[in-house]
């Protein structure tokens, strides 16, 4: 990018562009997040954290962050979460109707890709609601609960980013310093350590890591 070379502090931010930071934008957009909107986001990863700031972006007036490790979701607070719930399972799910007078969030923005997050996705999730999910499925049956999606008539969405269509108006945005989804990158490998990037991030010890050469 012209005035920018790999000293640049913009650059981990503008890496976010090609997947994660879009990732998580794009899982808000097809919920159609607007102003006024609740959002409960499942999962403290980094497409998670970015689901976060888009929605922030997009005028959510309230978001609820899922997740339990607290490094993750102090980023989560700075970036717009006006709740953390750690609880999982039904009593995450729990958690969350309280927080919402019983009702469930407007949109749930299901960040993981296993089942369990999957089900508690549509625990939370309002009558009339929407869920997006942009973490990739690791199961191949319909889960529990898809059959009810019609009663309740919430909408299923999601899948997998196309961030062209969204880079251009996220690059002034990095450019401006308007938002720095680039702090997600908590590690830093090389190119030879790259396995090793993977290993750590698999242990909860990085939220994302970044690859130099």
């Amino acid at each position: 990018m012209p005035g920018i070379d790999e000293s640049s502090e913009l650059v981990p931010s503008l890496l976010t562009l090609s997947d994660v930071y879009l990732t998580g934008y794009h899982a808000a957009h097809a919920a159609r997040v607007a102003p006024g909107t609740t959002v409960t986001v499942v999962g403290d990863g980094a497409v998670g954290l970015s689901a976060v700031l888009a929605s922030r972006q997009m005028g959510a007036e309230r978001i609820i962050l899922m997740g339990r490790h607290r490094a993750r979701t102090d980023l989560g607070r700075e970036w717009g979460a006006t709740d953390v719930v750690t609880e999982r399972g039904a009593e995450g799910v729990q958690a969350v109707l309280d927080l919402t007078d019983g009702l469930g969030s407007q949109v749930v923005i299901e960040a993981v890709g296993h089942m369990p997050a999957y089900e508690q996705s549509y625990g939370v999730v309002r009558t009339g609601g929407v869920i997006s999910r942009v973490g990739v499925p690791q199961y191949e049956d319909a889960p529990v609960g898809f059959g009810s999606l019609f009663g309740r008539n919430i909408t299923l969405t999601g899948g997998p980013a196309p961030v062209r269509a969204y880079i251009e108006k996220a690059i002034p945005q990095v450019l401006g310093g308007e938002i720095e989804p680039g702090r997600v990158f908590d590690t830093t490998v090389a190119l030879d350590d790259i396995a090793e990037g993977y290993a750590a991030m698999d242990r909860r010890e990085a939220l994302k890591a970044l690859v130099t050469f």
